[in-house]
């Protein structure tokens, strides 16, 4: 549909199955170049560090358990992770002070526990830039760390999440950190589960696109479950036909009512269900019993704006 919004990086990118180059595909900003991605993680020894990553597509994964490293694509969307789980959980599984995740692929990400992702975050604050993270049970996942703060920024979750025997995953799943942001990123194709779920205390939610068309089994755009305040604008929501649960794009507070929500702000949003649904659903539901700030957002046919439940 061309009112979704595009962005760089593509849903799909061809690229080698191996690397292939005349070194050892990760190389630390002091030069040393290893053939594992954890050993070059362990040499950054808890460091200030940036592993660059060359073009090919690895079976590996990392624990990164303290300090402030950069994981980097040599070029975009060429580095590709493509499996590889560590302590039965993620791709990448970091306890550190701050990961950044540049330009990186996941996908194919699947654990005994069906809560398989890209990367785990346990504690720490993490950015992620222009990366991809597709087919797997999640993008994102993390534990709890009040403290910290978490940004995504041009990046893109497809096929991910799900439900199975009432266990869910989601596109990403947020636990109770200080504050979420996401901008000018994409969420698709989602398996079930959330696109967006958080407990974070404040979310910034600007400038991305929710593209559910071809959704399965999906339930709400984005789920605020214990409540936020903060920001939710410029968005593009379009919801699809093969839902779990349609009763509404935005959820607030529908778990427990833990974070404030008063001021919460909802404007300049463009909501609409895909052509050819005959169905009725709310834009906004709220649980929160606060007074949300909703703004002028443009609502297409068969939604409601605003629901208290």
């Amino acid at each position: 549909m061309n009112k979704i919004i595009a962005f760089a990086l593509a849903t799909a990118i061809a690229v080698p199955l191996a690397a292939q180059q005349d070194r050892a595909p990760f190389v630390l900003d002091n030069g040393q170049s290893f053939y594992r991605l954890d050993d070059a993680v362990r040499a950054a020894n808890g460091g200030d560090a940036v592993i660059t990553i060359a073009p090919g597509t690895y079976p590996e994964c990392a624990v990164v358990e303290r300090g402030r490293l950069t994981l980097r694509a040599a070029k975009a969307g060429t580095a590709i992770f493509d499996g590889g789980t560590c302590e039965g959980k993620a791709t990448i599984v970091t306890r550190a002070d701050e990961l950044r995740i540049e330009g990186l692929v996941f996908q194919n990400i699947r654990v005994p526990d069906r809560n398989g992702a890209g990367i785990r975050l346990e504690r720490g604050d993490l950015v992620v830039t222009n990366s991809l993270f597709r087919n797997s049970e999640q993008g994102i996942l993390t534990a709890n760390d009040p403290q910290g703060a978490i940004t995504i920024d041009k990046s893109t979750f497809s096929g991910l999440g799900g439900c199975p025997n009432g266990q869910c995953s989601h596109s990403i799943y947020i636990g109770d950190y200080g504050k979420l942001t996401v901008t000018r990123s994409r969420f698709e194709r989602g398996t079930g589960g959330h696109y967006v779920k958080t407990r974070a205390a404040v979310v910034d939610v600007r400038d991305s696109s929710f593209d559910d068309t071809r959704g399965k089994a999906t339930n709400y755009m984005i789920d605020l479950s214990a409540g936020a305040t903060g920001v939710i604008s410029g968005n593009v929501f379009v919801q699809g036909l093969d839902k779990e649960n349609y009763s509404a794009l935005i959820a607030v507070a529908p778990e427990a009512r833990s974070n404030r929500s008063a001021g919460l702000q909802i404007a300049g949003n463009d909501a609409s269900i895909a052509p050819g649904i005959d169905r009725a659903t709310v834009f906004v539901a709220d649980w929160s019993r606060e007074r949300l700030s909703i703004g002028a957002n443009k609502i297409g046919p068969g939604i409601k704006a605003f629901e208290a439940r």
